[in-house]
């Protein structure tokens, strides 16, 4: 890997000028974080029922007893699963695995900030929880496989749908499952649903990917297509 290589005098230089930028960027990350907190919400007013090992659980109980419940959309569906699908009929999406890692370790953290987080699936519990005894996941995952939360919310798609609804737009539908995170609060005796992200705007919760964009050579994904690196976590051949 070449790259320009100078004086130690000159590359403090360089680096004071692209401070300069970072801090323009942090402070429009503010502005940006605190337009998206002053989003209006909408209410919740249909039953959606989960299930998780301890039995069924409707929306209101997955905040746990706080007032904000985040929701990863984990792609993991077994009656679809395939040869072209990212996920198996025993293993979720192996991009939303890498994502789960990313917040399994920090969901304690977040609980301690009236913050719930969660995943969901198409899966049935069996699938999931084998799967997450498996890599050692502490965090809930619930089933959604007998309620329409995942259609209501764009991350799922009926057999044979040709175009869907997904990050806000019309589009031709490849997969029956996309991912996304849709953010809730509770307030009121009311549940709203404050925010949903979709596609590259899922890169924001991937800790690992900051690490990577810090390094010479970034995600390093191009040569590669896209993320064919990538495996889940006991699946790395080294």
């Amino acid at each position: 890997m070449q790259h320009k290589v100078v004086s130690h005098e000159q590359w403090v230089e360089a680096r004071k000028r692209h401070l300069v930028e970072e801090k323009m960027f942090t402070k429009l990350r503010d502005k940006l974080s605190q337009a998206r907190r002053d989003l209006p919400w909408e209410l919740v007013d249909k039953e959606y029922v989960f299930e998780g090992p301890q039995g069924k659980r409707t929306l209101d109980q997955l905040f746990d007893g706080r007032g904000q419940l985040v929701i990863y959309h984990a792609m993991f569906n077994p009656e679809t699963a395939s040869e072209q699908t990212t996920w198996t009929k025993d293993s979720p999406c192996f991009a939303c695995s890498f994502w789960m890692d990313n917040f399994d370790r920090v969901v304690v953290h977040l609980n301690h900030r009236d913050i719930t987080m969660a995943a969901v699936s198409r899966a049935s519990v069996d699938k999931i929880e084998a799967y997450r005894r498996r890599v050692g996941w502490e965090f809930p995952w619930y089933s959604s496989k007998a309620s329409d939360f995942n259609f209501d919310y764009h991350v799922s798609f009926k057999p044979g749908e040709k175009e869907g609804e997904y990050n806000y737009r019309e589009e031709a539908i490849g997969p029956s499952e996309k991912p996304g995170v849709s953010v809730f609060v509770r307030e009121g005796g009311k549940i709203y649903h404050t925010y949903s992200a979709y596609a590259r705007g899922l890169d924001m919760v991937n800790v690992a990917y900051h690490y990577m964009d810090l390094v010479p050579k970034g995600r390093d994904e191009n040569e590669m297509g896209g993320m064919a690196w990538l495996h889940r976590r006991d699946e790395y051949p080294d």
